[in-house]
């Protein structure tokens, strides 16, 4: 949805019941020392909340930080929102506890990337900038 000038924006969610947030907000501050502009939901969001956030904001990007293994189910259904409200454009990644045959089914569904556990942060700064819009040009 950004439209291309300044720094990218990302809202970095923790949705559904999971109460863990201490890995969301080491990325949400990793992005946000790289010069992008964060935006934290919180937890226990649902995917309207997040979606609704994204579209306030005008975000490039969404991360879902997601451990309680809801991953199938809130990835697709943040995809679906994002569709109905024509910002398919808004791309979506994130992190968590996912198993390994659960991320191929996740790319096929629309979600940009996934990063695992011990994926660093620099690796994730690095995706972003390389993945989600550019931060220069007009």
């Amino acid at each position: 949805m950004g439209v291309g000038a300044g720094p990218i924006r990302v809202v970095v969610a923790k949705p559904g019941l999971d109460g863990h947030d201490r890995g969301a907000k080491v990325i949400a501050r990793a992005l946000r020392d790289a010069g992008m502009e964060v935006i934290y939901t919180g937890l226990h969001q649902t995917p309207e909340q997040v979606v609704d956030t994204a579209l306030q904001e005008d975000a490039d990007a969404i991360g879902l930080s997601i451990l309680s293994g809801a991953h199938m189910t809130l990835f697709a259904r943040v995809i679906e929102l994002l569709k109905e409200r024509d910002a398919a454009d808004i791309q979506v990644f994130g992190g968590g506890i996912i198993p390994e045959e659960d991320i191929a089914p996740l790319k096929q569904m629309g979600v940009a990337e996934i990063f695992t556990p011990g994926a660093t942060t620099t690796a994730i700064v690095e995706w972003v900038r390389e993945n989600v819009r550019q931060t220069t040009g007009a």
